[in-house]
């Protein structure tokens, strides 16, 4: 096979500041062991994340010359919705400033004590937004998806014969809502198969229950059913994404993600009911309806960029770009999540750094060592994101202690992925010089973001 080269040419570039070890050692320091609280002139290739980092066309930033900003009624709005029901096959679009806003809105009304958000994996805001509200997420994991090292098709899916189960202890009356993440962020970045969403779809009808999906990488899970499940080698992508659509009764999406946009979200139903409860939500905190917090500039680099996330050469860019990195971690023993999945590459934290116990945050570590070796930024998703205290203040960890390595998209070329794979191979090398991280200060929720941490003496 030839290699696979980018779809696009680089139009303007932004520099990269260079640093030295010892700079770094002293700014994660000062940065309290959290690679959020590193200022971004400080990192030499951010992989933190993957949502508003993209680089958007040359096609956006036209459509961004077109944006209307009138308060009400603006085109740009129209052409926004116009895009969303064609692609999700629903009836109403609601634009949001980004997805956890349409998280909020959505939870704010059909949360509350005792209610249960059954889910693949929900990711950090999602389960945040949840549990504002008063009510508890639950994540049903197929079981292939525990096992980081074993490869399958779509480890992102939903234990089926486990959701049924739940709602018979927990009951209908409890249950506002399923919803699937496609691709499961919190899993490894693993597809869920058309299957899956066919059978949990199944299952919430014959309940009466609501069935949402979170869309944040919908082109992504599109394209690996394409690559993956029987049937669907030769249907178009846009077809692949409308048949998912229509088993759900509607979606949150964070535009920042695979809209290619630097901000952005919506909410998207069939529910008139539910979702006049929803814009009446989002004028007292967002905006007016046909802008919801958005400039209508972004509603028009939204709109393009739905579409242009759908073109398959660009998606078969994309997803063999993540599978290049994750091979050659392979190739150099690195334990990683199999196999690549569809926005980043994930190290098994657990498996990386055997010797720090997981109430020491194996993740956390890795991700600071990975920043002081090469000045890579990435993310931990295990106990520090997840993790919970129990009656007797001690931590109940995540069910896997993984560091994301999030690619923005169009951002970063070969030799940029090739000086990661170095870094990392180098680090896994010095792997038992690593030490553990403590808490010295957190927050209740959405620690992650903004807590402070120690070596572990």
């Amino acid at each position: 096979m030839r290699t696979i080269i980018e779809p696009f040419k680089i139009k303007s570039v932004e520099p990269i500041y260079f640093n030295t070890r010892e700079e770094r050692e002293t700014i994660l320091s000062n940065a309290f062991y959290n690679p959020f609280l590193i200022k971004a002139n400080d990192v030499l290739i951010d992989l933190l994340t993957d949502s508003g980092t993209s680089a958007m066309s040359s096609n956006q930033w036209a459509g961004i010359m077109k944006g209307d900003e009138s308060y009400a009624g603006s085109p740009s709005f129209f052409r926004f919705e116009k895009v969303i029901k064609e692609i999700t096959g629903y009836p109403i679009a609601i634009p949001t400033h980004q997805g956890r806003a349409a998280e909020k809105i959505l939870f704010s009304i059909l949360g509350g004590a005792g209610k249960y958000f059954i889910s693949n994996t929900l990711f950090d805001t999602t389960r945040a937004n949840i549990e504002f509200s008063g009510a508890a997420g639950i994540d049903l994991p197929c079981e292939e998806g525990k096992h980081p090292s074993i490869p399958a098709p779509f480890k992102g899916n939903m234990d089926v014969a486990t959701l049924k189960r739940t709602i018979a202890e927990i009951g209908v009356a409890n249950i506002p809502m399923v919803i699937m993440t496609v691709t499961n962020n919190s899993g490894g970045g693993q597809p869920v198969s058309m299957q899956n969403i066919k059978e949990v779809s199944a299952v919430c009808k014959e309940n009466n229950i609501p069935f949402f999906i979170d869309a944040c990488r919908f082109a992504e899970n599109c394209y690996f059913i394409k690559l993956r499940e029987a049937g669907y080698a030769n249907i178009p992508v846009p077809q692949i994404a409308a048949e998912l659509f229509s088993y759900a009764d509607g979606c949150t999406m964070s535009a920042k993600k695979d809209a290619f946009a630097n901000i952005g979200g919506f909410l998207a139903m069939k529910d008139l009911e539910l979702a006049n409860s929803c814009r009446n939500l989002l004028i007292i905190t967002e905006g007016f309806t046909t802008y919801g917090g958005l400039a209508g500039r972004d509603l028009e680099a939204i709109a393009i960029g739905l579409q242009e996330v759908m073109d398959e050469n660009y998606l078969q860019y994309r997803i063999r770009s993540i599978e290049y990195l994750t091979h050659k971690l392979i190739a150099a023993g690195v334990p990683v999540m199999q196999p690549a999945g569809g926005h980043a590459v994930y190290l098994d934290a657990k498996a990386f750094l055997p010797h720090i116990p997981v109430h020491q945050y194996p993740g956390q570590a890795l991700a600071c060592a990975l920043y002081t070796e090469g000045g890579i930024r990435s993310v931990e998703i295990g106990s520090l994101m997840f993790g919970k205290y129990d009656n007797n203040n001690q931590l109940v960890p995540a069910a896997l202690e993984l560091v994301r390595l999030a690619i923005p998209r169009r951002a970063y070329t070969q030799s940029h992925i090739d000086y990661v794979a170095e870094v990392i191979t180098e680090v896994f090398e010095k792997r038992n010089h690593i030490g553990g991280l403590e808490i010295i200060e957190e927050t209740p929720l959405l620690r992650h973001f903004t807590a402070k941490l120690k070596p572990v003496k």
